[in-house]
């Protein structure tokens, strides 16, 4: 099954993460098909720290692909924040 999931990378107490497309059978940070977006926890005011590619995003899921529980949350909560910054 294919699924889409964060992978963590970056500094020991300075977590980063991408969200990719992987096989589940595969490990957490190992091989995965395409990045789609980051998460950065710990972003600045100034920095940006969520961004989902919502086009491939629609695309993968159209494919079958099933959100994780985390990411299924990023994505929401990127999908109301971008919809906040058109209205404003």
């Amino acid at each position: 099954m294919v699924v889409i999931r964060l992978a963590r990378s970056g500094a020991k107490k300075r977590p980063f993460y991408h969200m990719v497309v992987a096989d589940s059978r595969n490990r957490r940070d190992g091989r995965f098909v395409e990045r789609i977006g980051f998460y950065n926890p710990v972003a600045a005011e100034n920095e940006l720290g969520l961004r989902v590619d919502m086009q491939r995003l629609g695309y993968w899921q159209g494919h079958g692909a099933q959100l994780s529980p985390t990411a299924a949350r990023l994505v929401k909560q990127f999908g109301a924040s971008a919809v906040a910054s058109q209205a404003a």
